[in-house]
């Protein structure tokens, strides 16, 4: 009997080659494994069956014999030879109904999930296309059940409750399985070594990192202080409700309230008790994602010591090398790990996804708890569609989704909301109770202010935290007050490096009780644990007020902290704000107390509730359609939507700052590489990087940047163009900052 192949190796002969019959095999039962967490696995079996049923054909065939060295993974691997599309064209032949669903996930198995119609590469034109024949030499006995969909789907099917986004949904989840299946069965035929690498976790791993974690805790709250013991009742309140079914939860939790390590403790407790795999940590700001991710690492450190891997995975732009490891690499394709840590950005972006590479991912968050921090953070024009995906993951996909935060409640369904999350259950008792505990902060609203004046403030008080809304603001202010060794500058203008070490002197002066005066943008609002008596925050959305409000007074050492609202001079600036500062302006001359419970719902009624023609501003949930009358009867537009997702639009472009003697070190060593210099290299840079709008890099540009290997963009004379306090500086010939 003639022997098919799917993958060759290099220089070896085919006899070493891999049989089709054991790849698609293979592929198969690992995709019903994975379809299988939610009770799809007879879909994930056909998918993975006939997911390279085009490589029977001749021309595949012969295409291995003259290939010298094909990258089995890429797309870009067979230009020359279409394996993807018999499958989907098989399984529209098999079921002329559901079979479309099967299609879409394997013709796009290696390019992406496509439009169902389009004028360019669509299903539509897939199904129609003439392929190299194939079937005389498949071996496709015995042949498959029919399939139904699954139990939890059946409903949106129906005339009364259709749901062409929720069947869409599926089709991505489906993908993800055959993604990743199709990926890790090749990997281990062409890189057994690679494959090996990949950490298996012992059925104990959950166990033991709550274990870690109450240790940790415990060692961090020996101190029977007012606010710490809150913060075991918070903890205690986490703990009690991880024994409620999965769903949808929230955990109203007053900044300082130690929310972060109680939301772990609810999770990992959650997962043991509901037979659950994993945590993922979503973080809106990767400017602390870091800060949180080190957290977590101090407390399973025990545990690595002891010899399991590290099941802490950050997955964001800004990893550094030091924390990267074989594993790790490995794990971010996939989410293979018992904590995920990641960002807003690369959790929404990837659930709305189309390539391969970032939807191989997503059959991990079936069965798993998803800990949305600052959950209010969710732009109004995507809401809809991102709660859309929220309320899947918890109702079709066995996930626990809890919604953390301090201003709560944002997304609660209710009359006049009725896309937000309906059954949400509250994991604090009384969160009133606990708000009128921990409130350590009088918030006062001082109107307008220009910047002499609220210069003159700030120099009048001793330890104060100013924060701004734009990074040109946060420079003019600084230097108002006037260089001293007593006044730092925080924005996004400095590397993360620079920052960090600025942090750290701003750490050392309050522990110390010396004069320390800071002007910040938002990058501090979240997750950065510092204390100042005194705040000062310029006119932003209630739920930033609070996050200032949280950097007052936050340890309560003192009876009450002051956090003064300003209105700014700079409005024109901060026009991005408008909606968010409009709505607060309308809620802070109502309370006395803006930051509490009653005041944030009222500020949210204004902003997410009232503005029901923005909740889906860019029409993603429109690119969904059902017609079982049609020849396409599922009209999903995967590759257009995967365009127009974007939950923060284009934020500029990087520039690596050779900054201190590490980033000269790590410049100089760029330079000297080859054109492919190494990744650790490349990693580390991260922690170097500013970046900066999209024009001025282009104008700047093999002028005062450099493009290393015509690629890498680094600044040139960094004495000139960046400041050892203020950090990115870039003139134009009237002298005014070209950047805001």
């Amino acid at each position: 009997m003639r022997q098919f192949y799917a993958h060759s190796k290099e220089g070896r002969p085919p006899d070493e080659w891999q049989p089709l019959a054991n790849h698609l095999a293979g592929v198969a039962a690992r995709a019903e494994r994975l379809a299988g967490k939610f009770d799809a696995g007879p879909w994930g079996k056909e998918a993975g069956r006939r997911h390279d049923l085009g490589k029977y054909s001749d021309a595949y065939q012969d295409y291995l014999l003259h290939t010298t060295a094909p990258d089995p993974h890429g797309a870009d691997s067979l230009p020359k030879t279409d394996h993807a599309t018999a499958g989907a064209q098989y399984s529209v032949e098999r079921d002329p109904i559901l079979g479309h669903l099967l299609a879409y996930v394997i013709a796009g198995h290696h390019s992406g999930l496509l439009d169902g119609r389009a004028e360019g590469a669509c299903l539509e034109s897939r199904l129609a296309k003439r392929v190299e024949p194939w079937r005389d030499c498949a071996n496709l006995a015995p042949e498959p059940t029919k399939l139904e969909p699954p139990g939890f789907l059946r409903s949106a099917f129906s005339a009364r409750n259709r749901d062409p986004f929720a069947i869409a949904f599926f089709a991505r989840m489906l993908f993800s399985c055959l993604a990743d299946a199709d990926f890790l069965d090749t990997e281990e035929f062409v890189d057994p070594v690679l494959a090996g690498s990949r950490p298996t976790w012992p059925q104990e791993t959950l166990s033991r990192m709550e274990e870690a974690l109450t240790a940790y805790v415990e060692s961090l709250t020996r101190d029977d202080t007012p606010v710490n013991i809150l913060r075991g009742k918070v903890r205690s309140a986490c703990l009690e409700a991880a024994q409620n079914r999965p769903g949808l939860f929230s955990l109203t939790v007053p900044t300082g309230g130690g929310k972060t390590l109680s939301s772990l403790a609810f999770a990992l407790r959650h997962a043991l008790l509901q037979g659950l795999q994993r945590v993922v940590y979503v973080i809106p700001f990767t400017s602390i994602i870091e800060q949180n991710a080190e957290v977590f690492r101090n407390a399973f450190k025990r545990l690595v010591e002891e010899g399991l891997p590290d099941p802490v995975l950050e997955h964001h732009c800004n990893l550094d090398e030091g924390h990267e490891t074989t594993i790790s690499r490995l794990a971010s394709q996939n989410w293979d790990a018992p904590l995920v840590v990641t960002t807003s950005v690369q959790f929404y972006d990837s659930l709305f996804a189309n390539r391969t590479s970032k939807c191989r991912k997503l059959h991990n968050l079936a069965r798993s708890v998803i800990i949305l921090d600052e959950v209010q953070t969710l732009p109004v024009d995507l809401l809809q569609p991102c709660l859309c995906a929220l309320r899947l993951l918890s109702q079709d996909y066995g996930a626990s989704v809890v919604l953390c935060t301090a201003t709560q409640p944002a997304i609660h369904r209710r009359e006049n909301f009725p896309i937000g999350l309906a059954d949400v259950r509250e994991i604090i008792p009384e969160p009133h109770n606990l708000y009128r505990a921990l409130h350590r902060v009088q918030v006062k609203d001082i109107g307008y202010q220009e910047d002499g004046a609220l210069a003159a403030r700030i120099l009048a008080e001793r330890q104060v935290l100013c924060i701004v809304n734009t990074r040109s603001h946060a420079r003019t202010l600084f230097e108002d007050l006037g260089r001293s060794e007593d006044h730092f500058h925080l924005s996004a203008l400095m590397c993360p490096e620079h920052r960090s070490a600025v942090l750290a002197r701003i750490h050392s002066r309050l522990k110390n009780h010396k004069p320390c005066r800071v002007v910040s943008t938002q990058l501090v609002e979240a997750g950065v644990d510092i204390d100042f008596p005194v705040v000062f925050r310029a006119l932003a959305g209630l739920d930033s007020i609070a996050q200032a409000a949280g950097r007052c007074n936050r340890n309560g050492r003192l009876e009450k902290g002051t956090t003064f609202v300003f209105r700014p001079e700079h409005t024109r600036s901060e026009r991005f704000l408008a909606d968010t500062a409009n709505a607060a302006s309308e809620v802070l001359p109502i309370y006395d107390d803006p930051l509490a419970l009653a005041a944030i719902e009222h500020y949210f009624k204004l902003y997410y509730w009232d503005q029901s023609s923005r909740w889906d501003a860019r029409h993603i949930l429109d690119h969904f359609h059902m017609n079982s009358d049609s020849a396409l009867p599922f009209s999903f537009s995967f590759a257009s939507v995967a365009e127009k997702f974007h939950l923060i639009d284009d934020t500029g472009k990087a520039v690596i700052v050779p900054w201190g003697p590490k980033g000269r070190r790590l410049c100089e060593e760029l330079r000297r590489a080859q054109v492919s210099p190494p990744r650790q290299i490349l990693r580390q840079l991260q922690r170097y990087t500013v970046q900066i709008p999209t024009r001025l890099w282009q104008r700047h540009a093999g002028s005062n940047i450099e493009l290393v290997h015509a690629r890498y963009p680094v600044l040139v004379s960094p004495e000139l163009h960046y400041d050892e306090t203020t950090g990115l500086s870039m003139e134009g010939a009237d002298g005014m900052a070209l950047f805001g």
